[in-house]
């Protein structure tokens, strides 16, 4: 019979992520060498920890970067044992071992924060979803952050059992 035609090598999942030196040199990826998507979402490899979260952050496009900057402080502020993770090209935060809170995500004229079970917190953040335990909170350029009731929200949020992603 014919021959089998060699299998190509499988292509890697994930690119290096923005935290790891360029090839051949020593410098490390700057934010405009990390990939925008649709809406400008920053393509950033899988990775746990602060290093993929601020790399992150450093890419998200024009004001975005200065408010996904805020958002994490806050976070880290209200929750000091956070634990961190870019996934799906967003960052997410949790509880290590107990699992996903609250994701961010980059759009064309807004953030998008989502409190995986934020149908529970009081008040409930204004943004519906299909999924009846998410809510959302969108950030636009114009908009001043309520950096208390945010924070409120966020510790609320570490309190109730995380999403498993």
């Amino acid at each position: 019979m014919g021959e089998k035609t060699p299998k190509r090598p499988a292509k890697p999942l994930e690119k290096p992520a923005a935290t790891k030196a360029r090839p051949g040199g020593t410098a490390p990826i700057e934010p405009g060498d990390v990939p925008l998507l649709s809406g400008g979402n920053p393509q950033i490899a899988k990775g746990y920890g602060d290093a993929p979260v601020k790399a992150y952050i450093a890419a998200m496009p024009g004001w975005k970067s200065a408010v996904g900057k805020r958002l994490d402080e806050l976070i880290e502020r209200a929750v000091p044992d956070v634990y961190k993770a870019v996934k799906w090209n967003s960052p997410l935060y949790g509880v290590e071992g107990e699992g996903w809170f609250l994701g961010i995500h980059v759009f064309t004229k807004y953030i998008k924060v989502a409190f995986f079970r934020g149908a529970a917190l009081d008040p409930v953040p204004p943004g519906q979803s299909k999924q009846k335990d998410v809510r959302y909170l969108d950030i636009r350029e114009d908009m001043a952050l309520d950096e208390k009731q945010f924070s409120d929200w966020v510790k609320q949020a570490r309190q109730l059992p995380g999403e498993r992603m």
